[in-house]
């Protein structure tokens, strides 16, 4: 029997007692796993460890994926309407709603972010994201083919089947009902692995799975680490697509063992360098604000960071000294504290991998024009950090950091910043600032990435399609345009007067 774990919180911004389960979800209640196992869950705030939870592996994913087949044959898929399958979901997200609370704790304790980020941003927009497409479940539609009056021809969006799904730590609730929720409304059963690195809200999310009332293999939650569970959801033959979001290089690998197993489908959102293109006649004031959110908003840790900051030479100097008293002004510390914008990043690992760039820009002979250094004794916060002479060649330039270091480039024209905003591998997001409604449009459309923002950044809408060019991934999230990567279109002919 799992054990379960008991966090009782008493912070400014959060007190009350949480208790969650720490097996497996496995065909509608917590196992444990066959081949026993746990994986620390620690505080990056302290470096400390805070609970284990069991590990799942290959046999765990096996079991998870016969009960999802199962109930995917009996009790949902087409045997559920789609007005049934939304009412489960709404309901769903009505739970959500009521345990908000605990959720950002849980997410601010083992991610190390803003409670008042996880609970306004995260958890408020996942619930949004499950409520959006439990709408869309009784809409499920084909089309009526004209082709002559002795022939009926449609089109069926059916259920693919059995999903995997591996989800990140960054923004874990919102990841997983990206990834949950229009896989339900489509008619399909998922087993879903949680970042072990932040595993405690998808926890408490299982014990609403039943409460709402979803038959049993539905929905199933199995911990583990990438390199046994996630790669056992990639290969298992039974699991026909996977949708993943996180870095390239693994999505590379879970391609790869899509593509030597069962040929199965894939959904991969993927990593970002994204340019934010600031012209001379931008409003300042604005453009500085919105810089700041768009590298620094959760701690740097977000794919569509605004990590490359190219400002218009007229401007330059203005716009750097205001961006460095904003990025100075930021306040870094205890996740729990009202005030905190920034807590620590969110592992050891990731906080050395930060450092590294930091130091390999100084190597490479950029300057630190602000941070660079560890905030404090304990835990793992990095100071908001900018960098300045940045050459297109640098480490810092090109690949992706996911921590709150930012690079600030002078440039001239409108044709030379194009080009240098499009000499990136990646093709997740950008921005541009300008008053010029010609030139924002125009250059909007000359970035090369699947989302562009206009006198904004970080602004995603759960109506609007997120997907990256390149290498930044494949098919979307969010919007109508997700469903079609949780169904296949079979084409039916019907007779109805041809004769041989």
């Amino acid at each position: 029997m799992p054990s379960t774990f008991t966090k009782t919180f008493d912070t400014p911004a959060y007190k009350g007692t949480v208790t969650i389960p720490l097996g497996l979800y496995i065909n509608g209640e917590f196992v444990d796993p066959v081949e026993g196992g746990t994986i620390d869950v620690v505080n990056p705030a302290t470096g400390k460890v805070v609970t284990s939870i069991a590990a799942g592996t290959k046999a765990d994913i096996d079991i998870a994926a016969k009960a999802a087949k199962e109930a995917y044959k009996t009790s949902w898929g087409l045997k559920v309407p789609g007005t049934q399958r939304g009412k489960l979901m709404s309901k769903l997200a009505v739970l959500m709603e009521e345990h908000i609370a605990e959720f950002a704790a849980l997410d601010a304790l083992a991610n190390g972010k803003a409670y008042n980020t996880a609970y306004g941003k995260d958890n408020k927009g996942a619930i949004a994201v499950m409520e959006y497409y439990a709408g869309w479940a009784d809409k499920i539609s084909g089309k009526t083919i004209e082709t002559n009056e002795k022939k009926l021809a449609y089109t069926r969006h059916e259920p693919i089947g059995v999903v995997g799904q591996i989800i990140p730590w960054n923004v874990p609730m919102f990841s997983l009902s990206l990834k949950v929720a229009p896989a339900l409304a489509t008619g399909n059963t998922i087993v879903l692995k949680p970042s072990e690195i932040t595993p405690l809200s998808a926890l408490l999310f299982c014990t609403l799975i039943e409460q709402a009332g979803f038959p049993p293999g539905v929905i199933n939650i199995v911990n583990g680490y990438g390199s046994t569970a996630g790669q056992a959801i990639s290969e298992h033959p039974l699991i026909e697509k996977v949708a993943f979001t996180g870095s390239t290089l693994t999505g590379r690998k879970i391609m790869e063992a899509a593509a030597k197993s069962n040929l199965k489908s894939v959904t991969l959102e993927l990593g970002g360098k994204s340019p934010n293109v600031i012209f001379d006649d931008a409003d300042l004031e604005q453009a500085v604000k919105w810089a700041i959110h768009g590298i620094y908003y959760n701690h740097g840790q977000n794919c569509s960071a605004g990590s490359r900051i190219f400002v218009q030479e007229a401007i330059y100097d203005k716009f750097l000294d205001q961006f460095t008293e904003q990025a100075r002004a930021i306040k870094v510390g205890d996740p729990f504290s009202p005030d905190t914008y920034q807590g620590p990043q969110v592992s050891k690992t990731q906080f050395e991998r930060i450092m590294g760039y930091i130091t390999s820009g100084q190597n490479d002979g950029a300057t630190v024009h602000l941070g660079g250094k560890q905030v404090g004794q304990e835990g793992y916060f990095i100071e908001p950090t900018i960098f300045t002479e940045c050459q297109p060649n640098m480490k810092i330039v090109r690949e992706e950091i996911f921590g709150p270091v930012a690079c600030v480039i002078k440039f001239k024209t409108e044709d030379e910043v194009i080009e240098q905003a499009n000499d990136t591998s990646y093709g997740l997001a950008a921005s541009v600032f300008t008053k010029d409604i010609d030139r924002a449009i125009r250059v909007a459309h000359a970035l090369e990435a699947g989302t562009a923002w206009i006198n904004c950044s970080n602004q995603a809408g759960i109506s609007m399609s997120f997907r990256g060019f390149r290498q930044s991934g494949i098919d979307r999230d969010l919007s109508e345009y997700a469903l079609e990567n949780y169904t296949n279109v079979k084409a039916v002919h019907v007779n109805i007067g041809l004769r041989l």
